[in-house]
């Protein structure tokens, strides 16, 4: 008898520490969780992916595909249940740094996961350096626990692809030249355009490049349920066969962008000097005409005094002329 209760105590006492005390967890801070029944997470309602704001980032073929129904999300506390045929899946969304380069799914490619190679515009084949800053979206957990396998895998493969996309098809942007009397006036934009290397034009548009993929990659909390917030591209490295002819290249640009700006200097100059010149020459000019104007309007005033007064004036001016010089000359007439 004592042996058939001490079973009993014993089965009592291993199933409430296995499916009832066991059943009692908590959620950490920085963390979320989704608990699903029988294999099936709880729903909230009918409401999918199609009604957050997210889904934006999709084109509108896509988003049909990506209609991840929306699961009721645990917040951080506790202590909370679940019974023996339900499971707890938690989730942590603090924010995460990785390598541009790393590839989940081989750890040893792309160097070990810390270069990223891509094949620019003129065909050169160069390496890329940079993070990713990401974390799991609260919003669509549902697409990160069960939508795919490996979200992170399929969202630096992602990220790769839209990478090397743009770098193959990258054009910096050209600005107008500038057109001068005689034709186009030479910039040191268009000695660049002249160069022509690709390598260059991705390293001086390095903040260009970065926001297009942080705009591109968006749609990757609709798709995989993570979030990528930044993506920060830090190094642009050419193979080492064409460092050399590159380093050459620069330098060369270099010297023509300082002759076209000290040439672009010099004529802004001269132009200030001409400008100047011919404002102090027209001062001059309107110096000496005022006098004139001014014994312009004289005269015609005393020519309205009456008729004797002009020739007055002409003798007094004559008898000043005749004070102040040495010698008169005086035509006598035969």
């Amino acid at each position: 008898m004592n042996i058939v209760l001490g079973m009993i105590f014993g089965a009592v006492v291993w199933f409430l520490s296995r499916y009832l005390f066991a059943g009692v967890y908590t959620v950490n801070q920085n963390e979320r969780a989704v608990k699903t029944s029988f294999g099936r997470a709880e729903r909230v309602g009918k409401a999918t992916t199609l009604n957050d704001p997210m889904i934006e980032a999709l084109k509108p073929e896509e988003r049909e595909r990506y209609a991840y129904p929306q699961v009721r999300v645990i917040p951080p506390g506790g202590p909370y249940f679940c019974w023996p045929w339900e499971k707890v899946h938690k989730v942590s969304i603090s924010t995460q740094t990785v390598n541009m380069a790393m590839d989940p799914q081989a750890p040893s490619a792309n160097s070990g996961g810390t270069l990223l190679e891509a094949v620019t515009k003129d065909q050169l084949n160069t390496g890329l350096t940079g993070q990713i800053r990401y974390r799991v979206s609260e919003k669509n957990l549902y697409a990160y626990l069960f939508g795919v396998k490996r979200p992170i895998a399929h969202v630096m493969g992602y990220f790769t692809s839209v990478l090397r996309e743009r770098i193959a098809n990258f054009e910096a942007p050209r600005r107008e030249p500038m057109v001068g009397i005689d034709g186009v006036i030479p910039t040191p934009e268009s000695a660049a355009a002249a160069v022509g290397v690709s390598i260059n034009d991705l390293r001086k548009n390095l903040r260009d490049i970065n926001e297009h993929m942080d705009s591109e990659c968006r749609s990757s909390e609709a798709r995989y349920g993570i979030m990528l917030e930044a993506s920060l591209i830090t190094g642009i490295d050419p193979p080492e066969e064409v460092e050399s002819a590159l380093a050459a290249i620069n330098t060369a640009y270099n010297q023509v962008s300082s002759d076209i700006s000290l040439a672009q200097a010099s004529a802004d100059q001269k132009l200030v000097q001409s400008k100047t010149a011919v404002e102090i020459e027209t001062l001059k000019a309107q110096a000496e005409v005022e006098p004139l104007k001014a014994m312009a309007d004289q005269l015609r005033e005393l020519r309205r005094n009456g008729p004797d007064a002009l020739p007055a004036y002409v003798r007094n001016v004559r008898l000043r002329l005749f004070s102040e010089a040495h010698k008169a000359i005086v035509e006598v007439q035969p």
